[in-house]
C-alpha cells in the first residue's frame, strides 16, 4: 500500500512531512524517517524506566513529542505530577492535535505543551524529577545539527543541572553511542542500558542516569 502525503511544512530544522501509509502514520524530517505510529514499545519505555527510577510526584520533561507515545505513557505512570512536553516544531504540534489523534491527552490540565528549542528553554525552567529525551535519531546520529548540541559537553552540563538530588535522565538512541555514554558517566555516574528489540538491525536503546542524592 503506497504513502498519502497529508502535510509538507518547512520547520526549524528544514523540511517536515506527514504521511500516512495504510492506518499508520509517519513523520519525515528532510528525507530522513523519525518516526511513526507503528509501536511505541521504546518511547513508553523511555518514560517507563524513568518514572519507576524518578522521585515520587515529582514534574517530568518529555524532550520531543513525537507522535505522542512518551506523553501518553508519562500520564499513565503512577509516579509523575506534572508533564512538560517540550517540543520546537509548531508543526509537530499541531499534527497531534489533528491527524495523530492526541488532543486528549494534550488538553490534560497536567500537561504544559512548550514550543521551544530545549536547549534555550531549559537552563530557566528549573528543576525535573526526570528529563526524557527522545530528540532526533539519538546522541550520535542526529539529522539535525541543533540537536547534537543537545548531547554535546555543555548540553550534558545544563540536562545534568536541570535534575534534582535523585533526578532520572532517560536518552533514547536508536543505536550504541559509546562516547556519550562515557560523557554521560562522567557528570551523573553509572548509566544503564536497556534494549528494546527491533523488527530489523539493531535493538534501540535506552541510557538511564542519576543524580546522586534524594
Amino acid at each position: 500500500m503506497g504513502s498519502q502525503v497529508l502535510a509538507r511544512v518547512v520547520g526549524v530544522c528544514g523540511e517536515l512531512v506527514l504521511r500516512r501509509s495504510g492506518p499508520h502514520h509517519e513523520i519525515i524530517a528532510n528525507g530522513t524517517f523519525l518516526m511513526d505510529t507503528r509501536n511505541g514499545e521504546s518511547e513508553r519505555l523511555l518514560v517507563d524506566a524513568a518514572a519507576d527510577r524518578m522521585p515520587v510526584g515529582g514534574r517530568l520533561l518529555v524532550g520531543g513529542l513525537g507522535v505522542g507515545f512518551s506523553l501518553r505513557a508519562a500520564l499513565a505512570h503512577p509516579s509523575v505530577g506534572e508533564v512538560v512536553v517540550v517540543e520546537r516544531e509548531p508543526a509537530v504540534i499541531e499534527w497531534n492535535t489533528t491527524h495523530l489523534g492526541n488532543a486528549d491527552v494534550l488538553a490534560s490540565p497536567r500537561v504544559r505543551v512548550v514550543a521551544e528549542d530545549l536547549l534555550e528553554w531549559l537552563p530557566a525552567a528549573g528543576t525535573f524529577a526526570a528529563l526524557c529525551l527522545d530528540v532526533d535519531n539519538g546522541p550520535e546520529w542526529t539529522v539535525d545539527d541543533g540537536n547534537a548540541a543537545l548531547y554535546g559537553p555543555e548540553g550534558l552540563d545544563m540536562l545534568a543541572g536541570a535534575l534534582v538530588p535523585g533526578g532520572v535522565l532517560a536518552v533514547w538512541s536508536s543505536g550504541a553511542a559509546p562516547a556519550f555514554v562515557a560523557a554521560l558517566t562522567e557528570r551523573l555516574g553509572p548509566v544503564e542500558v536497556l534494549e528494546i528489540p527491533v523488527s530489523r538491525g539493531e535493538p534501540d536503546l535506552v541510557f538511564l542516569a542519576r543524580r546522586s542524592g534524594g
